[in-house]
């Protein structure tokens, strides 16, 4: 028996209302996503549009919601450091001791203290494309560096509005599956027949 006829079989014991949401939950999960899910889908014997839309469906979810609260995040962190740093200011001011607003209110103590982050290859990558590219840009060819998930985060903690990443990541998660959901439909009936 081939790879292809036991995946069949496993999806043919699963009713066949809730095969496209095993699609969407696939499509939930980091580096398999909406395009690797439809093509699962495919394999496994889905019409080609189910899946995809399946597939593209459980991706968009997870990024909405990543993005959603990314920013609330965000907002919550950088509001934090500005009450902080306006505090911290008006001490300086009140103690006699002048204020130091290049570093936003940190001393060089804290500074020294603060943990040095580098960002892995896929994120400095990424942040090239958007300075390059754009959000469009950096969304539509992000998924060859980052999972959507992570492209998604990383603009949302960069600063870009929430609907405008939410937009282009839509829009990257719709071609990018619909791209790989034709091609496994191509191969697999070169192949099968």
């Amino acid at each position: 028996m081939n790879p292809y006829e036991g995946l069949q079989n496993l999806v043919d014991q699963v009713p066949a209302l809730i095969q496209p949401f095993i699609v969407a939950l696939a499509g939930m999960v980091p580096y398999i996503e909406g395009e690797g899910s439809a093509a699962l889908g495919v394999l496994a014997g889905l019409n080609p549009v189910i899946a995809a839309v399946a597939g593209a469906a459980g991706n968009i979810l997870i990024v909405f919601i990543i993005v959603h609260f990314g920013d609330r995040l965000r907002s919550a962190i950088v509001g934090r450091r500005a009450r902080k740093a306006t505090v911290g200011s008006r001490v300086e001011v009140l103690a006699g001791a002048p204020a130091d607003h290049s570093t936003g209110g940190i001393t060089a103590d804290e500074q020294d203290r603060a943990p040095a982050t580098t960002p892995s290859k896929g994120r400095d990558r990424l942040m090239r494309w958007v300075v390059r590219f754009g959000v469009p840009g950096a969304s539509l060819i992000g998924p060859l560096a980052l999972p959507t998930h992570l492209t998604a985060a990383t603009l949302v903690a960069s600063g870009v509005r929430r609907n405008w990443v939410l937009l282009w990541q839509v829009i990257a998660i719709v071609l990018w599956t619909a791209a790989v959901t034709l091609a496994t439909t191509g191969v697999l009936t070169v192949l099968v027949g």
